[in-house]
């Protein structure tokens, strides 16, 4: 197993998160070792420019949290992020055409969102919203996915709903199989839940709740 660390995207996306607040996540991403911080847009000039020599990176939510703005906005969104410091784009895939069964514009967007980060070298995750589909439309989101390049498939907004299953973890990586990775979000809020979405494939932890896992984990290894 990697670093236990380095599976946390350390995430606040709550709509009234405050400057301090996105102060004290990056200042908590640095102290364990975090991957990234995942946060809205308004917010990643500042993540950035906290984070300034620091290793966890810079996450930012596109199409947040519904899916359901156009193409271009997405494009739009990432392409503002991504000149404001993003360097992972996880967008939120639109739930309604992919369950209308209109997959080509469904891969046409993710494509299209991959090919905006790309110019600035950012990695996207494909949120599907799993609590919203049945087990065809999460394995068809995640080859839709993998066609149009998206470097991570990922379970949940964490504001749909319901978040991370192990079943959907499972399911997940079986259908992208190397081809891209998992993240795992939505509900994760302790060790036993976290170990379990690592063990069912996940390579990746969405979790506002990192620094309580975190201690629980340090706990653990005493």
């Amino acid at each position: 197993m990697k670093q236990f660390s380095r599976y946390f995207d350390h995430t606040l996306l709550k709509p009234a998160a405050t400057r301090e607040e996105i102060s004290r996540l990056c200042s908590e991403a640095v102290k364990y070792d975090f991957f990234s911080v995942c946060v809205n847009g308004c917010h990643v000039r500042l993540a950035k420019e906290l984070l300034a020599g620091c290793a966890p990176r810079v996450c930012c939510v596109v199409g947040f949290p519904l899916g359901a703005t156009d193409m271009d906005t997405k494009i739009f969104e990432t392409v503002t992020a991504c000149e404001n410091g993003a360097d992972e784009i996880d967008m939120v895939i639109n739930v309604g055409a992919l369950k209308d069964k209109s997959y080509e514009y469904v891969e046409d967007e993710i494509s299209a969102v991959v090919a905006a980060a790309d110019e600035y070298n950012a990695d996207v995750k494909v949120i599907l919203e799993t609590c919203l589909l049945d087990d065809e439309e999460i394995c068809r989101a995640c080859e839709l996915a993998v066609s149009a390049g998206a470097e991570f498939v990922k379970t949940s907004t964490g504001f749909g709903g319901g978040g991370a299953t192990v079943h959907d973890i499972e399911l997940m990586r079986k259908t992208v199989g190397n081809l891209a990775r998992v993240k795992a979000s939505g509900g994760i809020r302790d060790l036993e839940t976290c170990l379990k979405m690592i063990e069912a494939g996940a390579d990746r932890i969405g979790a506002s709740a990192s620094v309580a896992i975190m201690e629980e984990y340090e706990k653990s290894q005493q």
